[in-house]
């Protein structure tokens, strides 16, 4: 992990697409704008947790209705 430091309005850069900015320091809180390519996933930490937890549920029950289904071609 890089830990770098900014002040209000500076910019980091990821590679030559994401720019990073700090829009505003307040107390316990810094708010930062990300400007991304549309291809690319930008969430918080939490919300890609639970669309990775929703994902697993899905693909579980997935699994679970193609097993059904080959029990059911069975002789």
């Amino acid at each position: 992990m890089i830990v770098l430091t900014r002040k209000n309005q500076e910019k980091i850069m990821i590679g030559d697409t994401i720019t990073i900015t700090v829009v505003s320091v307040g107390p316990g809180r810094v708010k930062l704008g990300i400007d991304a390519p549309p291809h690319v996933v930008v969430d918080r930490e939490e919300v890609a947790r639970a669309k990775a937890a929703e994902r697993a549920a899905w693909e579980a029950e997935e699994m679970e209705r193609m097993r059904e289904d080959a029990e059911d071609l069975r002789f």
